[in-house]
């Protein structure tokens, strides 16, 4: 029986570009409702007087887009956050006032916020300083679900433009971040019906460490399980010559800081020198919350559905020492680097990314989110 033209059509733009993975169209991602295409920014001034930070992410199963745009500055917060249902279009990237426009892939990204009910607009360009940072496949299993199966690529660099914030114009010609991309399978959207069974304690490692400095660039993360043994892990040095040094050491030292989660000092060992890392987690105006941006947030989670358009914004204080809970423990925290190269010191800063969630054997953390000593 032939069907009538549109009554199942999924053809979209993105089907005029030669992308196709599978004999799908572009609006098909495969079969699990988890499927995810995201991008994040951040900028930081070297004072960390202005942080912001900014997301998009694309939910092709749950035919959902939405993105965020966070600045933090004057001990304050700004969150600016939007949803809209995409119908399956997923190179409209404009959610509300937010949109991202790839200039020149891998090299330059734009992002615009035009007018709104917030205080915050922007109009501002990333430009890589490096090759993008494939970073190790990530692949987790819940018991027999699994959890997660996605790539990431990172690139550090600087911004140019301006963001307002309440009336205040802010030149970021003078601030360096870092962008990355990721796809694949995490949870989004609204929680499973139906988990796997209880098993093992809830527990999630995670540190994420891109750098900053004049005449070299740095990067190292990890992902360690209960016990500390990393499951995934990579560290680059040096991209800006295009001969990348990688490393992964075998040991992470590093301390938190008492009574809290948060990192006070990482210390790893490159093969050929050092990379010394102390994050200003003691200085509320340099600590920046992920929830801004949707993570665990429970209103605002990646994927959830707000309709055909739904924009909110929000401020809230900065405080070094928050209550541990779920829309504080995932942080990124402005840091001083020293890097160490056969004996000479390079002095640059970047982001602590961090989210420790259960424990952490070789750090001493115990429990859900219980305290370092």
């Amino acid at each position: 029986m032939m069907r009538a033209l549109g009554e199942t059509d999924m053809l979209t733009r993105g089907d005029d570009y030669p992308l196709h993975q599978t004999p799908e169209p572009m609006a098909v991602s495969g079969g699990n409702r988890n499927f995810y295409d995201r991008y994040f920014f951040n900028g930081y001034s070297a004072d960390g007087g202005i942080f912001f930070a900014a997301a998009l992410g694309i939910y092709p199963q749950l035919d959902i887009m939405d993105a965020a745009f966070c600045v933090s500055i004057d001990g304050k917060q700004h969150n600016l956050r939007a949803s809209k249902r995409m119908s399956s279009e997923r190179l409209d990237l404009t959610v509300g006032p937010i949109t991202v426009t790839i200039v020149e892939p891998l090299q330059q990204l734009h992002l615009t916020v035009a007018g709104n009910d917030s205080p915050i607009t922007a109009d501002i360009r990333f430009t890589a300083r490096h090759q993008p940072i494939e970073e190790p496949r990530f692949i987790r299993r819940d018991g027999p679900r699994l959890l997660m199966d996605y790539t990431r690529m990172t690139q550090n660099g600087h911004w140019t433009g301006a963001i307002t914030v309440a009336g205040q114009q802010i030149d970021v010609g003078n601030c360096s971040g870092t962008r990355d991309r990721s796809w694949g399978i995490r949870q989004v959207g609204a929680p499973e019906s139906q988990p796997p069974p209880a098993g093992a304690f809830p527990q999630f490692w995670w540190l994420w460490t891109p750098l900053n400095f004049a005449d070299h660039c740095g990067f190292f993360h990890s992902n360690d399980d209960g016990q500390g043994a990393p499951w995934n892990r990579r560290g680059v040095v040096d991209m800006l010559s295009g001969k990348a040094s990688e490393f992964e050491p075998e040991a992470i030292d590093l301390s938190y800081h008492s009574g809290s989660r948060r990192i006070k000092r990482v210390q790893l060992e490159t093969g050929t020198g050092s990379l010394s890392i102390t994050p200003r987690t003691g200085d509320a105006a340099r600590t920046f919350y992920m929830s801004g941006l949707g993570y665990m947030h429970p209103v605002w989670g990646h994927g959830m559905d707000h309709g055909d358009l739904e924009v909110a914004h929000d401020v809230i204080a900065l405080d070094p020492m928050p209550a541990i809970d779920m829309t504080t423990i995932h942080i990124q925290a402005l840091g001083d680097a020293v890097l160490t190269i056969d004996g000479h010191e390079h002095h640059g800063m970047g982001i602590v990314e961090q989210l420790f969630i259960g424990p952490h054997a070789t750090s001493g953390l115990t429990g859900l989110m219980d305290p370092s000593a």
